[in-house]
């Protein structure tokens, strides 16, 4: 028996001296917190407060949506149309400025709420009563690259985490056999994988790409997540050998985080055998579902595809989808043309998925 310990079980301990014998067990409580976060980085984790929302899908429109002509109603615009600029010309403004324009589109109030909405988007329009309009937020660059960058990550000049990213370190995800967060046909330009990169978090919780801008959502596959040529317990034991190399790698060099999230992807691409296709297969889905995402018109199909896509990525436990609609809505001439085409594309497909 440890008699300097048994001598403590006779007599009342002060704070400091019971902080001095259990140090260690504190250092073992926090030894487990660490172990499990390392065992499953993607593991579901409680939120710190209770929350209605598990999951979200983000419907990027690359270029940005006038919201002018959108959803943020300006009535002075057409009562000061022609009319020089009010106020000082903004300085992160980086082209030359004429004068005020007033929308081409006409508004009108929808629903119970009341919301403004333009005629660009007369089936989403119809939905306003599920929808929240933040119409306060705004951005410190001007430039593409950098703008982007901020939106996705917060900072426009240093690589940080994407939002998916920081979602499914927080949240993990509720699906083991698919990734947390999943982005569909993003753009390789202004600012390409950082926008769905995990920049300092471990490599788990960087997005999975399917597809990428340019390449029809038909065709936006997950690449080589199968292989008919050999079975599936030989592949088992490929990746078991692979792993035990990259293990005693890690036993020689110490923590090294790419190699890291190099094992955990071998294993999640090897149980994504089992959903990832089936999940990718829309043949499944009813007539009825397939008109209600616009996948009966050619030109509603590719983002109303990729919106079905993420509906049933979301409901199988990916706590992040990105969807994002090509390059298109940046429009420095031919305003009403260009946006009147972007919007016909997406409408219908927004409206299906909410």
């Amino acid at each position: 028996m440890n008699r300097h310990w048994n001598s403590y079980l006779n007599q009342t301990l002060t704070r400091r001296e019971l902080l001095q014998v259990s140090s260690a067990g504190f250092g073992s409580l926090a030894l487990a917190g660490m172990l499990e976060a390392s065992a499953g980085p993607l593991a579901v984790k409680p939120p710190h407060f209770p929350a209605k929302a598990k999951r979200v899908i983000f419907l990027f429109m690359h270029g940005g949506p006038s919201q002018v002509d959108t959803f943020d109603y300006k009535p002075l615009l057409k009562r000061d149309h022609g009319k020089p600029l009010p106020f000082e010309r903004p300085k992160v403004v980086s082209s030359e400025t004429f004068n005020l324009l007033q929308s081409p589109w006409a508004f009108k109030q929808y629903g119970q709420s009341g919301a403004w909405v333009s005629d660009l988007f007369p089936e989403t329009a119809k939905m306003v009563d599920d929808m929240c309009f933040i119409k306060s937020m705004w951005g410190s660059n001007s430039r593409h690259g950098g703008a982007l960058l901020e939106l996705h990550t917060g900072s426009d000049t240093f690589v940080r985490p994407s939002m998916g990213s920081w979602v499914t370190y927080g949240l993990g995800s509720e699906n083991s056999n698919m990734p947390g967060f999943i982005t569909i046909c993003p753009s390789q330009s202004h600012g390409g994988a950082n926008n769905f990169g995990s920049a300092f978090l471990p490599a788990p919780y960087a997005g999975t790409s399917i597809g990428s801008v340019g390449i029809a959502a038909r065709d936006a596959k997950i690449p080589f997540i199968t292989n008919k040529e050999t079975p599936r317990p030989i592949q088992r034991m490929e990746i078991d050998y692979s792993q035990e190399l990259n293990r005693k790698q890690l036993e020689l060099t110490g923590p090294d985080r790419a190699l890291e999230g190099r094992i955990e992807s071998f294993e999640l691409a090897f149980r994504m055998q089992t959903e990832a296709p089936e999940l990718q297969d829309l043949s499944g889905e009813s007539e009825a579902t397939k008109k209600l995402y616009g996948l009966d018109n050619p030109i509603t199909e590719d983002f109303g595809r990729q919106c079905l896509m993420a509906r049933r990525f979301s409901e199988k436990g990916v706590r992040f989808v990105q969807v994002s609609h090509t390059y298109k809505w940046d429009q420095h001439e031919r305003l009403k043309r260009d946006h009147e085409q972007n919007a016909r594309e997406v409408d219908v497909p927004i409206a299906g998925l909410l």
